[in-house]
């Protein structure tokens, strides 16, 4: 949707240069059939948060994310959760569209630069959802109210007993939860029945700035937007289990309809995972270094054990299927 009322010439420009551009004859993996036949995927989304530099393992979740999308013929939003305020940067805003359009990976909805994101599509926009969704499980006396640290082993916690009002000054919310098993709509054409880890008992729901958690913004907004495909990767499987469980505890059966993909992991030599925090090498070094996009790819397709050069996001895509 471009609301071509409300835009002034140099954002209706911006909007047709995307549009040209995301329109292009781009060519699809002819080898991503895994299950094709079985689903009818509409939209799936990228949704990189904005708290450090994009590395490799966020560019091989994007090729695979498109790779699937253009087997299914859907489309594809381009999301940003740029809710950890204390972690949002703005340079980091305008790296991913530095990446993504480096390395020519399309997106058919959403911002077409950092400006637009700022000014129409940052999670701020969507604060009203958020809070009405945190209010609906307090109606619904989902929640309790918790003071304990970050530090804390939640096992230690005795706020839920406590009473303590939702209105307590530095204090988070958290979901009540119990044993029982979610079912997740898996890529692979057969339904996942698990319980949460221990890791996600009573997972936290508003943090203690007052803005919603990871979990809940991420549950509302592929609500919103009509997600039907998430891809990502197998380290967030507990994030899966618990959004299914707060969509549940919500009554939002729709959620329930959108399909999981979990993909492997790259992984450094000494086996940890690819990470900012950790500092893992950016696209953006790579790029001021000199590296072009089929080197990019072709050191994604070395960690995965492939030795032979790859040009782009589709052929990187032929390899995953």
């Amino acid at each position: 949707m471009f609301y071509l009322e409300t835009q002034n010439f140099a954002s209706l420009l911006r909007r047709i240069i995307f549009y040209l551009k995301i329109n292009a004859n781009l060519p699809v993996s002819k080898n991503i059939k895994m299950f094709a036949s079985t689903h009818q995927i509409n939209k799936t989304r990228l949704a990189p948060t904005p708290s450090g530099f994009l590395h490799l393992g966020n560019v091989f979740s994007f090729a695979i994310t498109a790779a699937l999308a253009r087997e299914h013929g859907a489309k594809i939003l381009l999301r940003i959760d740029d809710l950890d305020r204390a972690r949002a940067d703005k340079k980091y805003i305008q790296d991913i569209f530095d990446t993504l359009n480096f390395l020519d990976i399309p997106w058919d909805e959403g911002p077409c630069d950092a400006e637009e994101f700022e000014s129409t599509y940052s999670q701020l926009h969507r604060m009203p959802l958020y809070r009405e969704a945190l209010q609906q499980l307090a109606d619904k006396g989902a929640i309790f109210t918790c003071t304990c640290s970050r530090k804390q082993e939640i096992t230690d916690c005795i706020c839920r007993s406590s009473n303590l009002l939702l209105d307590t000054k530095d204090a988070a919310w958290r979901l009540i939860t119990d044993n029982s098993e979610v079912e997740v709509k898996d890529y692979s054409g057969n339904p996942i029945r698990a319980a949460l880890p221990a890791e996600m008992k009573n997972f936290i729901v508003r943090k203690k700035d007052g803005f919603p958690s990871y979990q809940l913004s991420s549950v509302v907004d592929d609500l919103f937007y009509g997600v039907d495909l998430v891809v990502r990767g197998e380290d967030l499987w507990p994030s899966t289990l618990a959004q299914h469980y707060l969509a549940k505890i919500a009554g939002e059966s729709r959620f329930s309809e959108i399909t999981f993909h979990h993909h492997k992991l790259l992984k450094e030599l000494s086996g940890e995972k690819l990470s900012k925090s950790a500092g893992a090498t950016s696209i953006r070094y790579l790029r001021e270094h000199g590296s072009s996009p089929a080197d990019i790819y072709t050191m994604i397709g070395g960690m995965l054990g492939v030795g032979r050069r790859i040009d782009n996001w589709q052929q990187l895509g032929e390899i995953v299927g």
